[in-house]
This record gives structure tokens, C-alpha cells and sequence, in this order.
């Protein structure tokens, strides 16, 4: 029994080695899971107001939808929602797009055009109190459309314009079914008229317009013979087709902020298990505890053939 107990007690400081010094890893992969908190979505209010500040319409409001417009809507102040809590650092893109339309509605809008646009972000300073008599409110102006148009608000700071690259996004057409922007929170359309950069290119002809062929008439088809099917220019230009209005809705995401530089990895680009704890040195510790066996059962054996 006494010839086992140095054997015993290597194997327990072992194991007590790799206990004591895997622990602190572990806890440190529990504390990087909870890095980076997230502003959650807040709810924005909106009032239209006029020149002198005026409001007109109704008061504060989150409610959403497509409203038809008297006449063209000048300015919107917009704001937080009172009773939110938004965290420090929290910030709400909040935009008005100006775009002509091809007619009054969102069914007759047809493929929209940007016009203007305007963008603020709300913070915590922006949040309504029970007390909000003399503050001032952050406003959204673009410019009044002089046709066939539509004003959104909605959540983002993308512009919606037809253009590539980061910040912009796809135009608004009834008709290819794309509802954009997204995070709409309300919209306004309306107009008397037929906006020109509206108009089908294939518009009637000038009557001074010279002759672009100098080939004679064709001559009659033989009699029993069917006529051709007409020139592919010459049929109608397509009606809009009626399409489901968009959502709406006032609660909108937070601004993404930039995303994090890569890190280093210690093994060579293989799967991230560095950056979790998973791929700490435990097999280098692992070793060290083997190391501490080995010279242990080695002692044992030389201990052994001493005494034999």
C-alpha cells in the first residue's frame, strides 16, 4: 500500500493542474457570449405641421397606412413614443422620400421615381414625457411634387432610388411587386396630373416629324390570304394592375452599427473555436497533466527496482 501512495498523489495534483488552470477558460467563454448588447425597436410618433408649425390634421400618432392628400403634405416632426426605454447609444433612423408617381394612388403608381429626401435619427433625447410643453421636435421636409406623387416616412436610412451600391435600394413599382422602402411607417399619395418624366417614350409623334423610311407601300396581300399580326410597337402600353399595398408599421429598427474588424485566429483559419473559448490550450494543459503522470510512474518504477 505505502509503494502505490506517491503514484496517488501525482495523479490527484495532475488533475488538480488541469481543474485549476481550464476553470478561468471556461468562465471566460460564459462572459464572451454576453458581449455586445443590442438597442432593441422603438416606436416612432409623427404629426404633420405647417409652415408656422402649425399642426395640421391630427395630433401625434403612430398609425400607419396610406392616406390621400388634399393638398401636398409640407412638413413631419417626428419623435419617440413615450413610456421607452432606449439605452444609451441607441439611434432611429427615420426618413421622408419625395417620388413622383404615374398616378394618384398606389395601385395606379405604377415604377416611382425619387425626388427628394431627408433623414434624422432619434435618441433617447427624442422619447416623449409627461411634460412636453415648449420642446421642440425634429423635423422631415422634401420638396412638394408638382404631379402624380407619393411621400414616405419610414424607419431607415436607405435611399430607395433605383441606384446600386451601399444606401440604396430598389424604386418602388406596383407593378414588378416591389414594395419598397421597407419600415414604412406611413405614406401619403395624391396629385392632379400626369407627371412628364411619367409619360410612355412611344408618346404620338410630332406631325413635322420627318419620314424615317424612303421604301414604297406594300402592296396588297393576295386575295384568301391572312393579314400579319400587328408591329409589336404599336399595341397599348400596359395598364397598372391593381397590387397589395404595402405594410405599415411604427415600430422601427435601430441603427446597425459597423461591423467588428476579424479577428486573429491562433489556428491557422480553421473553424473560430479560439474566439469562443472552445479551442483554448486545453491540449497543451492536457499535456502538462500527462507530463506530471509520466515522471510520477517513472519514479514509482525506479523506486520499485531499488527495493527489489
Amino acid at each position: 500500500m505505502a509503494r502505490s501512495q506517491p503514484a496517488r498523489f501525482l495523479a490527484t495534483a495532475a488533475a488538480a493542474f488541469l481543474a485549476a488552470t481550464a476553470a478561468p477558460l471556461i468562465g471566460a467563454t460564459a462572459a464572451h457570449a454576453q458581449e455586445g448588447g443590442a438597442c432593441s425597436s422603438a416606436t416612432v410618433q409623427y404629426r404633420l405641421v405647417d409652415a408656422d408649425g402649425k399642426v395640421v390634421g391630427p395630433d401625434w400618432s403612430s398609425q400607419g397606412g396610406f392616406h390621400q392628400w388634399d393638398t401636398v403634405p409640407g412638413t413631419v416632426e417626428v419623435r419617440l413614443a413615450p413610456g421607452q426605454s432606449v439605452g444609451e447609444g441607441c439611434s432611429y433612423p427615420v426618413s421622408l422620400a419625395e417620388y413622383t408617381t404615374e398616378g394618384p394612388n398606389w395601385a395606379s403608381s405604377g415604377r416611382q421615381e425619387m425626388v427628394d429626401k431627408a433623414t434624422v435619427h432619434l435618441t433617447a433625447e427624442d422619447v416623449a414625457g409627461k411634460d412636453d410643453d415648449g420642446r421642440t421636435w425634429q423635423k422631415l421636409s422634401v420638396k412638394a411634387p408638382a404631379c402624380f406623387g407619393q411621400i414616405d416616412l419610414y424607419g431607415e436610412d436607405t435611399a430607395y432610388d433605383g441606384k446600386e451600391g451601399e444606401g440604396h435600394g430598389p424604386l418602388p413599382d406596383v407593378r414588378a411587386g416591389v414594395l419598397t422602402p421597407y419600415h414604412l411607417i406611413a405614406a401619403w399619395n395624391g396629385g392632379d396630373k400626369r407627371c412628364e418624366s411619367g409619360a410612355p417614350e412611344s408618346a404620338t409623334p410630332s406631325p413635322s416629324a420627318p419620314e424615317t423610311s424612303a421604301s414604297p407601300a406594300p402592296s396588297a396581300p393576295p386575295a384568301g390570304s391572312e393579314p400579319s399580326a400587328p408591329a409589336e410597337a404599336t399595341k397599348p402600353p400596359v395598364s397598372p394592375k391593381p397590387g397589395a399595398t404595402p405594410s405599415t408599421d411604427a415600430d422601427v429598427p435601430p441603427a446597425q452599427a459597423s461591423p467588428p474588424a476579424p479577428k486573429s485566429s491562433p489556428n491557422g483559419g480553421n473553424p473560430p473555436l479560439a474566439e469562443t473559448g472552445a479551442g483554448a490550450p486545453v491540449g497543451m494543459l492536457a499535456g502538462g497533466a500527462a507530463l506530471v503522470l509520466a515522471v510520477g510512474a517513472g519514479t514509482v518504477y525506479a523506486s520499485r527496482a531499488r527495493r527489489s
